[in-house]
């Protein structure tokens, strides 16, 4: 009787396996939830904050800022400017600074 269970234990292991496996996956992916969610909302509020400062850097010379790194950042003024009115918005001002862009 032993003998005819041990080829059965073996035709079932690679279910076994697998659901280890997705045991296992979840398992990971539970822990990796666990350790992230605290940090979810400082990492978007830090990656927003700096947007606020490379769209500053940006459109810096338009708004009557002096910037350096104006001839770099002209090329890609046309690239953001559908982010721009949330930006300005965010930055707490409530009309578009710019007389040429008529964003609101």
């Amino acid at each position: 009787m032993e003998d005819n269970k041990t080829p059965n234990n073996l035709e079932n292991m690679p279910d076994r396996l697998k659901d280890n496996q997705s045991w296992w996956q979840r398992l990971v992916a539970g822990l990796n939830e666990f350790y992230h969610a605290p940090y979810r909302q400082t990492m978007a509020r830090a990656a927003r904050d700096e947007e606020d400062f490379f769209m500053l850097m940006m459109f810096a010379e338009s708004l009557g800022i002096d910037n350096p790194a104006s001839f770099y950042t002209l090329e890609l003024q046309p690239l953001f400017l559908e982010n721009f009115h949330e930006w300005h918005t965010r930055m707490g001002m409530y009309r578009c600074p710019f007389d040429h862009v008529g964003c609101c």
